[in-house]
């Protein structure tokens, strides 16, 4: 059995395989100008579907790669929170609108969030900050009262697993043929367009897709353990669910603030989804001086400030809600296949667009006011 000392040791080295993992992921987005808030955005406004087609090829890839990973073995995804058999709908539906509408709110999702301040965005930071205490509040404190009290218990029941192979009751060949299925048709169709075929695009596309495989194989096979030195039982070293873990951006801004404000406190450890936070942001540092496009960034008005603060917030409780945001549930959870991750994330993009159709309602009105005055 391994010994503490080993077990700590091999906790150091999946924090800062996850950290390294993180860099590239950040510095790739940062490149291709990777946001999902501005995909939604560019079809609703102009029609123009590159930056979803960038989206969609990272999912394809992701679901490529994890099923594979699964049908060999190497990572159990019937451990992950995704797939479990109890399907929170109705959390994922309302967590899903609230998380989408925000994340135009505060001109991005999480990801975006962490982009923006490793880029010198002092309103990112904010929105950072706000996100961080709403996830904490919806997780630990008061809206977590209601979200357990009155939205969780709404579901349903899809045993073995709400992920389409479990559900379907094959092996590992069903696993491999689903995720080769679903996973190439996504890709072909992002593929499809010339347009997107640029090298930039692709390093957003298919760099955001093997960097949530490769953080699942971090998690989920070198992270984990038949039996924890101290409690005897099986583990997945540093991670904050003890369950096989990818990237995520709602909840571990609330653990990173937490672990802040615990420094001092020795049981408080930098875990996988901390990691990947401060790797992010410290990918996007390095792309955004690298290529002379730091700047330090404030709030243009009340208005501005606002937006961003309620943004933040409902991101805050709608990720936390629905379990994830649109790299938890839109990649991470969709490369499980699990049902309710779809659910999730049909639910966020609603939201995005409801939220962009309102920017635009609020931006008529104000020219409109303007004319009459």
């Amino acid at each position: 059995m391994m010994s503490e000392i080993e077990f700590a040791a091999l906790g150091d080295r999946v924090v800062w395989l996850t950290f390294g993992i993180a860099v590239a992921l950040g510095v790739a987005m940062t490149r291709s100008r990777f946001c999902t808030m501005g995909a939604i955005a560019d079809i609703v406004n102009m029609g123009d579907w590159i930056r979803m087609r960038m989206w969609i090829c990272a999912i394809g890839v992701a679901v490529l790669g994890t099923q594979a990973l699964a049908a060999a073995g190497l990572v159990d995804l019937g451990a992950a929170m995704y797939t479990v058999p109890r399907m929170i709908w109705l959390s994922h539906i309302v967590g899903g609108l609230l998380f989408g509408f925000g994340m135009v709110l505060a001109s991005g999702c999480g990801s975006k969030t962490l982009l923006r301040i490793g880029g010198g965005s002092l309103k990112s930071l904010v929105v950072f900050i706000v996100l961080g205490l709403a996830a904490y509040m919806t997780l630990k404190g008061i809206f977590g009262v209601f979200r357990a009290g009155v939205l969780d218990p709404v579901a349903i029941e899809l045993s073995p697993g709400q992920d389409l192979p479990s559900l379907l009751g094959g092996g590992p060949a069903l696993r491999l043929g689903l995720g080769a299925a679903f996973g190439l048709a996504l890709v072909g169709f992002a593929l499809k367009d010339r347009e997107f075929r640029r090298p930039e695009l692709l390093l957003g596309g298919f760099g955001t897709g093997l960097a949530v495989v490769a953080l699942w194989y971090v998690s989920g096979h070198v992270g984990h353990v038949e039996e924890n030195p101290v409690t005897l039982e099986e583990a997945f070293v540093r991670t904050n669910s003890g369950r096989p873990e990818s990237f995520t951006f709602v909840a571990p801004l609330a653990y990173t603030l937490e672990l802040l404000m615990f420094w001092s406190d020795a049981s408080r450890t930098v875990t996988v989804g901390i990691a990947a936070t401060l790797g992010v942001i410290t990918g996007a540092f390095i792309h955004s001086v690298l290529a002379r496009e730091f700047y330090w960034e404030g709030f243009g008005s009340v208005e501005d400030t606002a937006n961003h603060l309620v943004g933040g917030a409902l991101m805050g409780i709608g990720g936390v809600t629905a379990l994830g945001c649109t790299i938890g549930q839109g990649i991470t959870g969709v490369s499980t296949l699990s049902l309710g991750s779809m659910l999730a994330l049909a639910s966020i993009v609603a939201g995005g667009v409801l939220g962009v159709r309102y920017q635009a309602w609020r931006t008529e009105r104000m020219f409109a006011a303007l004319d009459t005055a």
